[in-house]
C-alpha cells in the first residue's frame, strides 16, 4: 500500500478549512449558535448586570411588538444588517426571561392593517425612493395596557441600543414612576424668558426631557412655601436667590428623609447665553443650606484647570487657530469615583466656568468627593474670569495649586438643620444629598448633538452630562439597574500624552507670547512718545535722529525674532506629535505584520533543522 503524498495532506486540509468555514458560516446567519466573543473595551455586545437584574426581576409579560419591513428594506444594507442586530438582542432579552418576555415580529407592507397599526401606535415610516415607506420600530406594552414606543430605531442610536431596550422594559414593569420635584432658575421646560421673546415656547432642554420620560416632574413655582410630601428626590439646578421660608423647606424636607440633587454654579453659561432678565452675572448659592450640610462654597471663584481645558476655536488663523480655555473643562474617567454608582461607569464630562467645594472642618456630615478636577488647577476670581475673555490671558493667571477641587460630592451621615430655631425636625436626622458646583452640565450645547427625524428629536450625546444627572436621581430614588447602561456606549480615551506635550507647549507659547506683547506695549509708547516730540518740534518722519532710526530698527529685528520663536515653538510642538503619530501607525500598520513574518521565519528554520536532523540520524 503506498503512503499518501503529502500534497494530498495539503488538498484535503484546505478543502476540510473550507468546509468548515463555510459551515460556521451558515451556523451563524441561521442561528443555530449564539456563542459570540465580545472582545470590546466596555463590553459592547454584553449585557450589562443591569440589563440582567432587569429580566430576572419581571413579574409579568412584557409583549415586544417589532415592526420591521423586511421585504422593503432588504435593499438598504445599514438597515437590513441594524434590523437583524435589533432582533438578536430581543431574542437574547427573551432568551433570559423564562418566558416573560414575547416578540412577536410584524411586517407593515403598504396597504395593510399591520401597516395601519403601526401608525396608530405612533411608529414612523422612513421613506424611500420608490415611494413605499420602511417601517423599523417598536411598541411594548405590559398586561395592564401600559405602552412604549420606539417609533424609528435610528442608525445615531444604536450604540445605545441596550440602554433604549432595557429602559423601555423597565418602565413596563415599574408603571409608577418616582417623583421630582425641580426648582431651577433655567428654562429646562422651553419656556422661560427666552422662549417669550422669541414667540412661543422653546424645545425642552434635553436633559429635562430624559427625565419627564423616567419620573413624573413636576417645576416647582417661584413663589413655593413648601416641597409636596410626595416628591421623592428634589432637583435644584441654578436656583435665584431664596427667602428664608424657603430654605427652611428645603431644610426639612431633607432632613425628613427627602434626597436632593443639587446644582449651584458661580457663572452660568448658559444662563448668560440666554441673556438673564437682570442682565447680572449668573451666580447662584445656597449658603445656610450648605453649611448646615457641612460644604463649604465661595460663589466668586471659578475653577481653572490647565491639564483638562478644552480646545476652542480663537480665531481664523489657520497657523494658530485653537487654543486651551481653561475654564472649559473635559473631564474622563480618572477625574470620577470608580466606587459610587453615580460616576463608576462616566468617560467623559463637558463643564464650563464650574466652581469647587470642599468639606467644613469638623463637620459630622460625610464628604465623598465624587468628580475633582487635576492638580494643574487653580480657584480664579469669578469677575476676572469674565473680564478675561482671552483663554491666553486666563492660561497665565493659573498658579496649579498641586491637590485636585472637588466639583461634586455626596454629603451623607448625620445633619442637624440649618434653621434650628424655625425647624419643627431639629433632631440629629441622616442625610443623602449630591451637591454639584455647575449648572452649565444641562447645557445642551456642551454634551449633545440633536437632530429632527420624522418630527422627533434624536439625541447622540457626545459627553455623559446626561448619565451623570440620570444616574444620580436614580441613585437617590434608591434604583441602579440602568445605570450601569447610560454611557456604555461613550468610549473616551483621551490621548494623554499629546495632551501634556499641548500643554507644555501652551505654556511656553504663552511665556513666548506675553514677551512679545510687553515688548509691543514698551515699543508703542516709545514711538507715541517720539511723535508726540516730532509733533511739537514741527519735525516729519525724514526728521528723525539716528538714535531714533536706531530705536525702531531694533523693535523690528525683536518683533521678527520673537516671531520666529514662536513659530520655533509651534513647529516642534507639530513635530513632537508628528513623531508620536509615527510611532503609533508603524506598531499598528507594520510592527504586527512584522513580528508575524519574523515568527515563521524561525517557525520554518527549527523545522528545517529537524528535518534535517532527522534525515541525518
Amino acid at each position: 500500500m503506498k503512503p499518501v503524498s503529502r500534497r494530498l495532506y495539503a488538498i484535503a486540509a484546505i478543502v476540510l478549512a473550507a468546509i468548515i468555514f463555510v459551515a460556521i458560516n451558515i451556523a451563524a446567519n441561521t442561528g443555530l449558535t449564539a456563542a459570540k466573543l465580545d472582545l470590546t473595551q466596555n463590553g459592547q455586545f454584553t449585557l450589562a448586570p443591569g440589563t440582567k437584574h432587569i429580566i430576572a426581576g419581571l413579574q409579568e409579560p412584557v409583549t415586544l411588538r417589532f415592526f420591521y419591513s423586511k421585504k422593503v428594506a432588504a435593499d438598504y444594507a445599514q438597515i437590513d444588517a441594524y434590523a437583524k442586530r435589533v432582533r438578536d438582542l430581543m431574542e437574547e432579552y427573551a432568551a433570559r426571561s423564562d418566558g416573560k418576555i414575547i416578540i412577536q415580529e410584524v411586517d407593515p407592507e403598504p396597504f395593510t392593517p399591520a401597516e395601519d397599526e403601526a401608525s396608530a401606535n405612533g411608529l414612523t415610516g422612513a421613506p424611500t425612493d420608490s415611494g413605499v415607506s420602511v417601517y423599523f420600530g417598536l411598541v411594548a406594552t405590559n398586561t395592564v395596557g401600559d405602552k412604549e414606543a420606539v417609533p424609528f430605531f435610528a442608525a445615531e442610536r444604536e450604540p445605545y441600543l441596550e440602554y433604549d431596550l432595557s429602559s423601555l422594559i423597565y418602565r413596563l414593569s415599574n408603571p409608577k414612576k418616582p417623583k421630582i420635584a425641580i426648582l431651577s432658575s433655567l428654562a429646562l421646560d422651553g419656556g422661560g424668558m427666552q422662549a417669550m421673546m422669541q414667540g412661543g415656547a422653546a424645545q425642552p432642554n434635553m436633559i429635562y426631557a430624559q427625565l419627564q420620560q423616567s419620573y413624573d416632574t413636576q417645576m416647582l413655582d417661584p413663589g413655593f412655601t413648601a416641597i409636596p410630601r410626595d416628591v421623592d428626590v428634589l432637583l435644584i439646578a441654578q436656583p435665584a436667590p431664596l427667602n428664608a421660608q424657603q430654605s427652611l423647606a428645603i431644610d426639612q424636607f431633607v432632613m425628613g428623609g427627602g434626597r436632593a440633587l443639587v446644582f449651584v454654579d458661580p457663572n452660568s453659561e448658559m444662563v448668560s447665553a440666554a441673556g438673564g432678565s437682570t442682565g447680572e452675572p449668573a451666580v447662584s448659592d445656597l449658603p445656610q443650606l450648605l453649611k448646615g450640610w457641612g460644604v463649604v462654597y465661595n460663589p466668586q471663584k471659578v475653577l481653572a484647570d490647565r491639564e483638562l481645558a478644552q480646545q476652542v476655536q480663537t480665531s481664523n488663523d489657520p497657523r494658530n487657530a485653537t487654543a486651551r480655555y481653561p475654564i472649559w473643562l473635559h473631564l474622563n474617567a480618572a477625574n470620577f469615583d470608580r466606587n459610587d454608582q453615580v460616576t463608576s461607569s462616566l468617560q467623559a464630562l463637558n463643564l464650563a466656568s464650574a466652581g469647587a467645594i470642599s468639606p467644613v472642618k469638623g463637620a459630622t456630615t460625610t464628604f465623598t468627593p465624587l468628580i475633582s478636577s487635576s492638580d494643574q488647577a487653580d480657584l480664579l476670581d469669578a469677575a476676572q474670569v469674565r473680564a478675561t475673555p482671552r483663554p491666553q490671558d486666563l492660561w497665565n493667571l493659573i498658579h496649579p495649586a498641586g491637590s485636585p477641587y472637588t466639583i461634586a460630592a455626596r454629603i451623607s451621615g448625620p445633619a442637624k438643620s440649618a434653621f434650628p430655631q424655625m425647624a419643627k425636625i431639629k433632631d440629629t436626622k441622616a442625610i443623602n444629598v449630591i451637591v454639584v458646583a455647575d449648572s452649565d452640565i444641562f447645557d445642551d450645547r456642551f454634551w449633545v448633538h440633536t437632530q429632527d427625524l420624522f418630527g422627533k428629536r434624536v439625541a447622540s450625546p457626545f459627553a455623559d452630562n446626561a448619565a451623570f444627572v440620570l444616574n444620580a436621581v436614580e441613585n437617590l430614588t434608591g434604583s441602579s439597574d440602568l445605570i450601569s447602561l447610560r454611557t456604555r456606549a461613550s468610549s473616551d480615551r483621551p490621548f494623554t500624552v499629546v495632551k501634556q506635550m499641548q500643554a507644555e507647549a501652551q505654556a511656553q507659547y504663552q511665556q513666548e507670547a506675553d514677551a512679545l506683547q510687553a515688548r509691543l506695549a514698551d515699543t508703542e509708547q516709545q514711538l507715541h512718545a517720539l511723535e508726540q516730540g516730532q509733533a511739537a518740534n514741527g519735525q516729519n518722519s525724514k526728521a528723525l535722529t539716528p538714535a531714533q532710526k536706531d530705536e525702531i530698527e531694533r523693535f523690528k529685528r525683536d518683533l521678527i525674532d520673537t516671531r520666529a520663536q514662536l513659530r520655533d515653538v509651534q513647529a516642534r510642538l507639530r513635530s513632537d506629535i508628528d513623531a508620536l503619530g509615527s510611532v503609533l501607525a508603524f506598531i499598528n500598520i507594520a510592527l504586527v505584520p512584522i513580528l508575524v513574518a519574523i515568527f515563521a521565519l524561525v517557525l520554518a528554520f527549527i523545522r528545517r533543522r529537524r528535518r534535517a536532523r532527522a534525515v541525518s540520524a
